[in-house]
């Protein structure tokens, strides 16, 4: 009986962790330590959007990279002034340690001096990184 009980026991856990990351995944938000750190053309390879910059990392085996690059390229496309910059986590490494990226795909919003205002790790939806760009501009 105690091995049946353990074993619901672990399976809610299970499940209430697996809704938590769920819910969570993909969400635009802002984190505390981004504040006041930029990223230029320098660092991102390319030039800062005139409004905005959304700044993907991914890395080459990424199903989810592939997704959120289409979504970002689409928000890029319909809104005048933001650009998209895809960077390979793999090969900036010191880049991604010092912004403290975990998993790919990451997006950071960058208002248009290259400030991280906004932050999502997993696949975001296109309605909140529309949301997100409202507030970088």
């Amino acid at each position: 009986m105690t091995g049946l009980v353990v074993c619901v026991a672990v399976l809610v856990l299970a499940s209430a962790y697996g809704v938590l990351h769920r819910r969570r995944s993909g969400r635009v938000r802002v984190r505390g330590r981004d504040g006041g750190k930029r990223l230029g053309a320098a660092e991102l390879g390319e030039g800062l959007g005139e409004r905005a910059t959304l700044v993907q990392f991914s890395s080459a085996f990424c199903a989810p990279c592939r997704a959120t690059r289409r979504v970002l390229t689409e928000v890029a496309d319909m809104v005048p002034g933001v650009s998209h910059v895809e960077i390979d986590a793999e090969d900036h490494l010191d880049l991604v340690r010092d912004l403290g990226i975990l998993k790919t795909p990451t997006v950071l919003v960058l208002d248009a001096d290259g400030r991280i205002i906004r932050r999502a790790t997993g696949q975001p939806r296109k309605a909140d990184v529309i949301a997100a760009l409202g507030e970088a501009v």
